[in-house]
């Protein structure tokens, strides 16, 4: 009887043309090629190699009878069966680089979820020394050592009302080793009120050779030994900036690949040393693109970075992101609602995020600090399905009236304190999606957007 079609060998065939030609060769030839035949060959590389066939696509042969042609061929080079080798190159490929053990993991997790426990966002301190000459120089006061160090002071020892508000603070290294008038080190001071220690580990931008004008983010180089140290100095998680920015000609390809792979490999190295990695691909809102561009750029964006934080073996679950808001450009004529800007926000993230991401930190992207209050309520009442904690990590738009408010001056002090309180609760009640706003305060309301904003 002649043997059913459902019940013969199915037969391995190879996928492309190069693949066939050699498959027809080993079949046709009683003896397998010559090595000078192999090394003047161009497809020598699959002489040598076991075929990728229909079988790793999961179809095995029945086990074979005297008929079959199904049996194990064994390599003319190594006596190794063909079948094992494939079986080898599989196992191979879906290994997982790096692994981080069961412990690690789980610190991670738990320092990315007390960053972002409901109600708590970041304070982002970590602005350079350049970038604070630009906080400090328009209130008159210069910019020293010293007059950084009492700023962020009056930060840091606002009283118990923020510990309900803000989950973490990024330092810049400066400050990380500065310490209060009573000589406590404002590291050691935050991490006794619950608040987790963050670092600012990049070396800012520079420009990226092949495109128009954009940029690439530079600081790997002793990026492992720097977070190492910063672990044992009190940091738990830790920033990376990456900028792209929005025209007729960019973001480029080359630029969003190269940002989103230079985010994977510093997340990749901060999780090997036991720190939580802020993944920031900031797309800037400079232009005058409308709500749908910014919104078709941004998912883009964080389709290749998640792309590359998985190629890069980065455990999700200890990660947060750091994205812009989806908003029109800074000079675009048309005026779109907080409940548009929430629902393409939303909508992006949706589209991108795997919902392992622990959490999602805003940054405020030049809004004023109302406006950013107000629309980060908006996205946390937006009807869509949202797996991920939203918060805020801003900077700007927690201290601007508080800088307004000091102008350098002892008396001010108290002052300058409860307008900071005033934003880090008004944000708190945002991430709850539970703020009202009280109208637009002058200072409040007024814009905080910086062409090119670089720190």
């Amino acid at each position: 009887m002649t043997q059913s079609r459902w019940l013969r060998p199915i037969r391995s065939k190879p996928f492309c043309k190069a693949s066939r030609c050699v498959a027809a060769l080993k079949q046709e030839t009683s003896h397998p090629p010559t090595t000078a035949y192999i090394a003047l060959c161009p497809l020598r590389h699959l002489l040598t190699e076991p075929l990728v066939s229909v079988s790793r696509m999961g179809n095995s042969a029945p086990a074979s009878d005297s008929g079959s042609r199904s049996e194990d061929r064994s390599s003319p080079n190594t006596g190794t069966s063909v079948s094992a080798k494939a079986t080898s190159l599989s196992a191979t490929m879906t290994h997982q680089f790096p692994a981080l053990t069961t412990e690690q993991k789980k610190e991670l997790q738990e320092i990315a979820q007390r960053i972002v426990a409901p109600g708590k966002g970041i304070l982002a301190a970590d602005e350079s020394t350049g970038s604070m000459a630009k906080r400090l120089n328009p209130i008159g006061v210069e910019n020293t050592e010293e007059n950084r160090r009492r700023y962020r002071q009056l930060l840091f020892t606002a009283d118990q009302r923020i510990d309900s508000c803000i989950g973490g603070v990024i330092f810049f290294h400066e400050t990380l080793y500065q310490k209060t008038d009573d000589g406590i080190p404002f590291a050691k001071l935050i991490k006794d009120r619950g608040i987790v220690v963050g670092i600012k580990v990049d070396k800012g931008v520079v420009p990226l050779a092949g495109t128009n004008g954009e940029t690439t983010t530079q600081g790997l180089d002793g990026l492992s030994e720097r977070c190492a140290q910063y672990k044992k100095d009190g940091a738990d998680f830790a920033k990376w900036r990456s900028v792209l920015k929005i025209s007729d000609t960019t973001p480029s390809e080359l630029a969003i690949m190269e940002n989103a792979n230079v985010l994977a490999r510093y997340a990749s190295i901060c999780q090997q040393n036991g720190i939580v990695p802020i993944v920031e691909p900031e797309i800037l809102p400079d232009g005058d693109h409308d709500l749908k561009r910014c919104q078709y750029v941004t998912e883009k964006v964080l389709a290749a970075v998640y792309k590359a934080l998985s190629d890069h073996h980065v455990y999700l679950e200890g990660t947060l992101l750091k994205p812009n808001m989806v908003t029109p450009g800074h000079s675009c004529p048309t005026k779109y609602s907080n409940q548009e800007i929430a629902m393409a926000t939303v909508t992006a993230l949706r589209r991108t995020v795997p919902p392992a991401v622990t959490g999602v930190t805003f940054l405020s992207g030049g809004q004023s600090e109302e406006e950013a209050s107000v629309n980060l309520n908006a996205i946390n009442t937006c009807p869509l399905l949202k797996p991920w904690a939203l918060t805020f990590s801003y900077g700007r738009a927690l201290q601007a009236s508080a800088l307004s408010a000091w102008k350098g001056e002892l008396s001010n002090e108290k002052a300058a304190t409860e307008e900071f309180i005033k934003r880090a609760e008004a944000n708190g009640l945002a991430a709850l999606g539970k703020y009202a706003s009280s109208g637009s305060g002058s200072a409040a309301s007024q814009s905080l957007y910086v062409a090119n904003h670089a720190y």
